[in-house]
């Protein structure tokens, strides 16, 4: 559905009313994410590092850290109707909030490729010796049939296609439970992993490990300030606590870390030494067949929906803003597509890994200069549903200092590769941009250089 100008119906608009959606097509969109692989994956490789015990305490308290986060996120982004490109214009300026979009739009398209080549690895697994197709052909599939699914966004359709395969996708983890029970090895689960502890100097202990891990995927602060702005007044509470919060992330990391957890020992003559997110995929149509193949299906294209929207919406904000460039969201989308089937082309693993590290630490940096900016705001008394009426300048000094030196300290505990850095890491991060940002604030207020006579305001059709 095409922006009217005046009406928050997109990524980035002014907040009004009339661009609201309801709360349940709100909430199945978000929703979508909870179907990811990814996260049966990477609570089974965290268990075989840190061990069961340590990974659970972990996933409880990044329950509750993203729980807590997000509530604070949401709730802004409903009060103002700001999504991430608008929200970053406060924080860092017009020049600031390009580079926050661009590393939003990237991260998308990534965690796209990631998705839809487990889907391609599974279905190119389950008919190699039926079909005989190549992986790239099985990536072109993949895109074609992902791409359409966006075309309408949140608005038309996407809310109800997830809301329909919802029920599939937990039907489907049930069974693969079931499945795995009786066909796999899973006694002595809950002793999965590495068993003695991890000294400081080597990233531990266990349980901090596990947290530090689960951070390095704090990108969902940003996709859930992009979905909350749509959300209603009068829904804040419901999508601050059940839609974006704590609800959420107990289904999504503990009920789902459980799940994978189990699936990994249960598997593990399938799923190999070394827990991979296509090794989970693969191993399960061992033991479950065809129906392994569609609980992949379902769960992948319920998570690849949001991956597809956010990326497409991103690279809108991106062309209208550097390039002047109002052209139809479907154009968006296919644009997404063809530089995502690019990347699955290459030699994708050896190298994106990386990038999601880097843009991990940018994230989180992004994520803890959100937090101080909306503490700041509440002490000083500044109404949310006045911030329309904020003018940014080019450079928000405050924002762009405190960016700049959380990530520099990221990046080089990163580069340096010391044994506690995954750990630290993003820790450090987020300490070094949240204490830079209030300093500088607190001195300087929101100064940018120069000012700007009023606020430029992109919509999005979704």
């Amino acid at each position: 559905m095409p922006a009217a100008p005046t009406q928050n119906s997109g990524t980035d608009t002014g907040g009004s009313p009339a661009g609201r959606i309801p709360r349940l097509s709100l909430m199945m969109g978000w929703w979508s994410l909870v179907s990811a692989m990814f996260y049966l994956y990477i609570a089974g490789l965290v268990a075989s590092y840190v061990g069961f015990t340590d990974t659970l305490i972990g996933l409880l308290l990044t329950v509750a850290v993203y729980g807590v986060v997000n509530k604070v996120l949401a709730g802004y982004a409903i009060d103002t109707g700001f999504g991430v490109q608008r929200f970053s214009q406060l924080l860092f300026g017009k020049v600031g909030s390009v580079l926050a979009t661009l590393v939003f739009a990237a991260t998308a398209l990534y965690y796209g490729v990631f998705e839809g080549s487990i889907i391609a690895a599974t279905l190119e697994s389950y008919t190699r010796d039926s079909l005989g197709w190549s992986m790239n052909v099985w990536y072109f599939v993949v895109v074609a049939y992902a791409t359409p699914l966006v075309f309408g966004g949140v608005r038309n359709w996407l809310d109800k296609l997830n809301g329909l395969l919802l029920p599939l996708y937990t039907a489907g983890l049930i069974a693969a439970v079931i499945v795995a029970a009786v066909s796999g090895r899973p006694s002595g689960w809950t002793g999965f992993g590495a068993q003695d502890s991890i000294p400081f100097a080597s990233g531990g202990p266990g349980w901090l490990m596990a947290f530090g891990i689960y951070m390095g995927v704090w990108i969902l602060m940003m996709y859930t300030v992009d979905f909350a702005q749509l959300g209603r007044a009068q829904d804040r509470r419901f999508h601050t606590d059940v839609t974006f919060g704590w609800v959420f992330y107990t289904v999504t990391f503990l009920v789902n870390g459980l799940v994978g957890i189990f699936l990994s020992h249960a598997l593990r003559s399938f799923v190999g030494s070394t827990v991979s997110e296509g090794g989970v995929a693969v191993a399960l149509t061992h033991v479950m067949g065809i129906w392994a193949v569609l609980l992949v299906l379902v769960s992948q294209t319920r998570i690849n929906t949001a991956n597809y929207f956010l990326a497409s919406s991103n690279l809108e904000i991106l062309g209208r803003t550097v390039f002047r460039l109002r052209l139809p969201r479907v154009v968006w989308v296919l644009v997404g597509s063809v530089i995502m089937f690019s990347i699955m082309l290459t030699n994708v693993f050896s190298y994106i890994l990386t990038a999601l590290n880097w843009q991990g630490v940018l994230v989180t940096g992004w994520v803890a200069i959100a937090l101080v900016h909306v503490a700041f705001d509440r002490r000083q008394g500044i109404d949310p549903a006045q911030a329309q009426n904020r003018t940014t300048g080019m450079v928000s000094l405050p924002g762009v200092l405190g960016w700049g030196v959380g990530s520099a300290v990221g990046l080089i505990v990163l580069e340096t590769g010391p044994a506690w850095g995954s750990t630290w890491g993003p820790i450090l991060t987020a300490l070094c941009a949240a204490g830079v940002y209030a300093a500088l604030r607190a001195v300087l207020g929101t100064k940018s250089a120069p000012a700007a006579a009023e606020t430029d305001v992109v919509t999005t059709a979704v």
